[in-house]
């Protein structure tokens, strides 16, 4: 065989030995899957796990542990210790499932400023909460501040302190938790739920947070817009009504804060909210208000509200963002589809994010959503 010819054969030999390394090194270390986390609602009463679709979710978070005196509690200890026992059950059907209780919520955050104000109190929060989840055999807390150092629910406590003891709370908690982690071998998850919009950030500090969180689940929906008619969960900024409100305009001011894009988690809404609009309404988007609420969920929408009943559907191509509008009633309706899904789906893979999360699971019992996060993301 000529001196040429065998160089040429080692070097395809060469080439082809690399690409199999490659390939045994890609299957060795998979890329990161993209986290699909669920929030499941116990406030209502028992939960019927039987429906959850565990195949499809990586991680449940549990709504909500309620916050008195300093300490997570179980605000229905009845209902409560049986759903997150089920909760924990569903591991046997998924055993890489993660389960956590997340703390708080819009109903009971009022109490948080004072559970963060002294070391005392963070330290006594933070063990009863980690207690909770010990019991349970879960793994992690998330916290629904609902605000730190700005008004939320009529009545909720809240200071300028908050904006350091927000920070501090993460630390006493991570602290509770990596005690728990060097007990059972097993990393225990801290993450959290914030404002989707750019203003939280000037009462946090979530460059410093951060470093304590595994995620960041921006709550990207209940977008108001004052007495004007726009999307409540809204991709991109939209031309039919001025506002700042965008997922990604949150996802752009959490990076310039500081916080990185691999623990980011973009808020999916699996229900709508409904405007009524003024007797001079044309189309919806951009329209004057007379009242809003919250709205039905995703099943129903697509069932039973989609081009029925007088509302039409459209769609937003711009803020990739449906919208169904009633003309006799002059009702608005603004919720999350499977188009839109689809659209925050790709975003967050293209902006190598960490995944997405939705509020909340019974929203959207025929799963048509969560379908779509599965296939998607």
């Amino acid at each position: 065989m000529p001196g040429n010819m065998k160089i040429q054969n080692r070097y395809t030999l060469l080439l082809l030995t690399s690409a199999l390394m490659a390939v045994l090194s890609a299957a060795a270390h998979p890329p990161s899957p993209k986290v699909v986390i669920g929030y499941c609602g116990g406030y209502r009463g028992l939960l019927n796990t039987d429906t959850i679709d565990v195949a499809k979710l990586t991680h449940i978070n549990y709504a909500f542990v309620n916050l008195r005196n300093n300490r997570a509690m179980l605000e229905h200890p009845k209902t409560d210790t049986v759903n997150l026992r089920k909760l924990a059950a569903l591991k046997t059907r998924n055993p890489h499932l993660q389960i956590l209780i997340s703390i708080g919520g819009w109903s009971w955050s009022e109490n948080f400023s004072d559970a963060a104000l002294t070391d005392t109190a963070r330290r006594a929060f933070a063990h009863s909460a980690v207690a909770i989840i010990q019991r349970f055999n879960l793994d992690g807390v998330d916290i629904d501040w609902e605000y730190p150092g700005r008004p939320g629910e009529d009545g909720n406590v809240y200071r300028k302190e908050d904006k350091q003891n927000f920070t501090l709370l993460f630390q006493a908690l991570r602290q509770s938790l990596d005690t728990l982690e060097k007990a059972t071998g097993k990393h225990k998850l801290l993450t959290t739920a914030t404002g989707g919009f750019a203003d939280f950030l000037s009462t946090t500090e979530m460059d410093k947070a951060q470093q304590y969180l595994d995620y960041v689940n921006l709550m990207t929906y209940d977008f108001y817009n004052g007495k004007i008619a726009g999307h409540h969960t809204n991709l991109y900024t939209s031309d039919l009504y001025p506002s700042a409100h965008a997922t990604e305009n949150a996802v752009k001011a959490y990076l310039a804060a500081g916080v990185p894009a691999s623990k980011l988690v973009v808020g999916i809404a699996f229900y709508g909210r409904t405007y009524q609009l003024t007797p001079g309404a044309q189309k919806g988007p951009g329209d004057s208000v007379v009242s809003q609420q919250y709205g039905k969920g995703y099943t129903f929408i697509k069932d039973s509200l989609t081009n029925q009943k007088g509302f039409t559907y459209h769609r937003d191509k711009k803020a990739k963002a449906p919208y169904l509008y009633n003309a006799a009633t002059r009702q608005f309706m603004t919720y999350d589809d499977e188009w839109s899904v689809k659209e925050k789906c790709e975003y967050v893979k293209k902006q190598q994010l960490a995944g997405v999360m939705f509020w909340e699971y019974d929203a959207d019992l025929k799963g048509y959503l969560l379908q779509t996060i599965h296939k998607h993301l």
